[in-house]
Order: structure tokens, then C-alpha cells, then sequence
């Protein structure tokens, strides 16, 4: 019988983890949502999701421990990791949002949309597609161009080109998700983004 990866969801109070459940389910897998050090520990695929404000958000993280947890997994162990939507952003060195520091595993920063058309509104929120620009595990399948749900008023800007894995457009260029060796992010939303958000995620989990 073939053993199935531990998969966590790292609980810190600011995720859409009934959603991303369902899209783990759908593709045949099943996770443990969990801040404790012993289970991130135990992980051989880690999401990190998140919704609302960077600053909260790596205060949570700290108020729970796991940032150190993290940064063993990820950037010692070379565990996977998929940060979605905010949880890509805490990826980052530094935000606007907060004028705080992130996790720093991405030399980039998370700043706000600054539109010159005010036909864009702030948030981005809906349907847009992406556009590769590399070869990634993460796409495998799934053809270019295709839509996904976006919601957030910040993006991040790389600083490293080989970092973009994919960029979108809303009054100019932004990315829209990263790879850096095994750590992966989507600004997007893919347990929202029906059948190809959801391959994004089988991709994931089967790495």
C-alpha cells in the first residue's frame, strides 16, 4: 500500500481552511489543521493559507510558536509549502501592510496596488487569469491563461525573476505566484477557483 503524505494546514486563526479541506478531500487526501509543533513537524506537505491583515498575521504566527517550526521545515528540512493568498504575501521580507517584516523566505516585498485608472477598484476581487513564466510542478496540466479568484488590495513584487512562477494583469503586471525550490505561493485563491484551482492543488499534494 502506498503511504499517503501527512499533509497540515497551519492553524493560526486567519484561514479559509473549510475550503481548502473540501479541494485536500476532492483530490483523495486528508489533512490535519494544526499549530502544534509536534504535528508541523510530522508534515511531508505544508499549506499555509490566510486571509486579512500581514501584520496579524505574523503576529498570530508568533503568538502560536511556529514560526521557528517553519523556518526548520521549510528552509532546513525542505519541506513543500503552499502559501495561499495572504499566506504567499507573510512569504515575503517586508509589507506595506503593517510596515512589518515577514517570514523572509522570498527576497521580495508585499506592497498595495497603486492604480492610475479609477475604473480599478481596491480591492482586486473576481476572475483573472494568470500567465507562466516558468516550468513548475505546481502547473502540470493545466494549459496557460487560464481564471482564477483573486480577493486583496496587496501583491508581491520579486525582486528575484526567477522567483515568478506566474503574473496577472489588473491596471499593470503583478505576481501572482511564486517558486522558490520547494516553497510555492498563490495569490490567488485555488480551493475557490473550480476545476483548475483544484488541479493546482492535486499538483500540490502529489509532488
Amino acid at each position: 500500500m502506498i503511504k499517503k503524505p501527512v499533509i497540515v494546514i497551519i492553524d493560526y486563526g486567519m484561514g479559509n481552511i473549510r475550503s481548502i479541506m473540501n479541494k485536500i478531500h476532492r483530490a483523495g487526501h486528508e489533512a490535519i489543521v494544526s499549530y502544534e509543533q509536534e504535528i508541523i513537524m510530522s508534515a511531508d506537505k505544508i499549506i499555509l493559507p490566510g486571509v486579512g491583515h500581514f501584520l496579524n498575521g505574523m503576529k498570530r504566527l508568533g503568538e502560536r510558536n511556529i514560526i521557528d517550526i517553519l523556518n526548520e521545515k521549510v528552509l532546513i528540512k525542505k519541506t513543500p509549502i503552499l502559501g495561499i493568498c495572504l499566506g504567499m504575501q507573510l512569504l515575503t521580507g517586508f509589507s506595506e501592510e503593517g510596515n512589518t517584516e515577514g517570514l523572509g523566505w522570498l527576497d521580495a516585498e508585499t506592497i498595495r496596488f497603486k492604480l492610475a485608472d479609477i475604473r480599478h477598484k481596491v480591492p482586486h476581487m473576481g476572475w483573472n487569469s494568470i500567465e507562466q513564466k516558468k516550468e513548475s510542478p505546481l502547473l502540470k496540466g493545466i494549459p496557460d491563461s487560464r481564471y482564477y479568484y483573486f480577493v486583496h488590495s496587496y501583491h508581491v513584487k520579486c525582486n528575484v525573476i526567477d522567483d515568478i512562477l506566474t503574473t496577472s494583469h489588473y491596471g499593470y503586471e503583478f505576481v501572482s505566484s511564486v517558486q522558490k525550490e520547494n516553497i510555492f505561493g498563490t495569490q490567488f485563491h485555488p480551493e475557490k477557483s473550480h476545476e483548475y484551482g483544484e488541479q493546482i492543488i492535486r499538483n500540490f499534494l502529489n509532488m
